[in-house]
């Protein structure tokens, strides 16, 4: 089976996991909370599915920027789903073994780097290429053959690696962002610095410092935060 087949597979693991935890913003603290308690095993077994998939896709096509991408959002979506369901069973967060999840943010972190470093040498090399088409559109102008290279332009190459920097940033930091909220709450000192790598990854997505100051208002360091949110949909 293609390394891409199997992407698509995870994906379909993923949509599956997300239907049964997609929570609508008007929902209340307590809906959300009974609806992960019901919905916990399955969406659980969905994530795991999915990773295996991701996973086999890498191991036949190892650069698969997309896939380590993918996986990273799976393990965060998965950690933040097992979470939340400690704090619907109302555990004792001093007891509880936080380890499991925390290795689940440590590995979305790492395919988080992974899938960038390989998008930005990827990128590298579009631009290369696009750089040696230039020359050649201009050697075939000269001849008057102008017409026969159309391809895509600097300015629509660099116009969609923004955009692709920009959805990768807003992922890591979101991944950064839930884990600090998560550190804070369990009394782990390195929840600050966690926060500050997010705000980073927002401002280089582009995001307002309006946007940037009201995610930093509600996060649960602050007395203000609002419980209430407890799932923020990635799109």
């Amino acid at each position: 089976m293609t390394a891409l087949a199997l992407f698509n597979w995870g994906n379909v693991h993923m949509s599956r996991a997300r239907k049964r935890v997609y929570f609508t913003e008007d929902g209340s603290r307590e809906s959300v909370l009974k609806q992960i308690k019901t919905t916990y095993d399955y969406a659980q077994l969905e994530y795991s599915k999915a990773g295996k998939r991701y996973e086999e896709a890498l191991r036949i096509k190892p650069d698969f920027y997309e896939a380590h991408l993918a996986l990273a959002q799976q393990q965060f979506e998965q950690a933040k789903l097992s979470w939340y369901y400690a704090i619907g069973n109302n555990v004792d967060l001093e007891t509880w073994p936080s380890e499991k999840v925390l290795h689940l943010y440590n590995n979305a972190e790492e395919n988080m780097e992974r899938g960038m470093q390989m998008w930005e040498e990827l990128e590298q090399q579009r631009l290369r290429e696009l750089s040696d088409l230039k020359d050649e559109q201009k050697q075939l102008k000269k001849m008057g053959l102008d017409g026969l290279l159309k391809d895509i332009t600097a300015d629509e190459a660099a116009e969609q690696a923004i955009n692709m920097s920009a959805l990768i940033n807003i992922l890591w930091g979101t991944i950064l962002y839930e884990r600090s909220n998560m550190e804070f709450k369990l009394g782990l000192p390195v929840w600050h610095e966690c926060l500050e790598v997010a705000v980073e990854k927002f401002e280089h997505a582009g995001a307002s410092p309006t946007d940037v100051a009201v995610m930093v208002k509600n996060h649960c360091s602050n007395n203000i935060a609002l419980e209430g949110n407890l799932w923020l949909e990635i799109h």
